[in-house]
This record gives C-alpha cells, sequence and structure tokens, in this order.
C-alpha cells in the first residue's frame, strides 16, 4: 500500500524558511513533487522531481524554492527561502507510480505553511 507522510509545515514569518519531508512507502516512484492550494484557490504545481533528478519549478517559486530528492530513501524534501504571505496554503506530497503505460498519482495528507507577520 502506498503512502506519503508529510512533515515540516508551519508558521514562519515573510522573508523566513522551512523545510518541508515526504517519506514514501509502498512502491518504486517515478517523478514526485509538492503542490499547494491557497484558501479558494486551486491546487497549483510548485515543484518536481523525476527519479533521475531533473527539476521543474513554478515561476513564483523559482530562486527561493529548492526541490530535492532521496531516492535510496524514497523521500523528497522542498526548501523554501525567502518565504512570502502569497505561499501561504496546504502544501500536498505528490509521487507517481509507473504500471505498464498507465501512471497512478498518489497525494499526501497536506501540511499547513503559513507566512505571516
Amino acid at each position: 500500500q502506498v503512502q506519503l507522510v508529510e512533515s515540516g509545515g508551519g508558521l514562519v514569518q515573510p522573508g523566513g524558511s522551512l523545510r518541508l519531508s515526504c517519506a514514501a512507502s509502498g512502491s518504486i516512484f517515478n517523478t514526485m513533487g509538492w503542490y499547494r492550494q491557497a484558501p479558494g484557490k486551486q491546487r497549483e504545481l510548485v515543484a518536481t522531481v523525476t527519479s533521475g533528478g531533473s527539476t521543474n519549478y513554478a515561476v513564483s517559486v523559482m530562486g527561493r524554492f529548492t526541490i530535492s530528492r532521496d531516492v535510496a530513501k524514497n523521500t523528497v524534501y522542498l526548501q523554501m527561502n525567502s518565504l512570502k504571505p502569497e505561499d501561504t496554503g496546504v502544501y500536498y506530497c505528490n509521487a507517481n507510480v509507473l504500471r505498464g503505460y498507465s501512471s497512478y498519482a498518489y497525494w499526501g495528507q497536506g501540511t499547513q505553511v503559513t507566512v505571516s507577520s
């Protein structure tokens, strides 16, 4: 059974930093990443990383956030620096599993990030 366990959210002042972690188990994962959802808005991509280490970022977080991955531990991290109030939201870990010609997406339970003074 696939499980994604997130940690690291919290309250931080503007300009501060947080590090999110997501430990995945139960399968071999292809692309993993982070998405976020602000109140009243749709869930949006933050960053993804493939099993080969290729990364992709939302324009709004480029230069401030860094995604990394420990393939051996099936863990993905999101280092968030220079946080802004607009980064506030619930952050969800995502992991994809390839089975044959199909890709299956799994989600964590979400962790709250609040950027406020």
